[in-house]
């Protein structure tokens, strides 16, 4: 997989992300950078949601 791919697989996951928790902005995901136990824990800073049901939720946007 090339690195426009890899980025266009993150961009959509992060669509997915932003519309499950509508409090994230889009500076939050641009922080991650990629990351994507950045990006859960920024979700954990807004919503209080455990890491474990973030992971989980991840991986239910991601069969998506």
């Amino acid at each position: 997989m090339n690195e426009d791919q890899t980025k266009g697989k993150w961009d959509r996951f992060t669509a997915k992300v932003k519309q499950q928790w509508g409090d994230l902005t889009d500076d939050d995901v641009k922080k991650a950078e990629g990351n994507k136990d950045e990006l859960i824990a920024r979700i954990r800073e807004k919503y209080g949601d455990s890491k474990e049901s973030i992971a989980k939720k991840f991986n239910e946007l991601m069969e998506d």
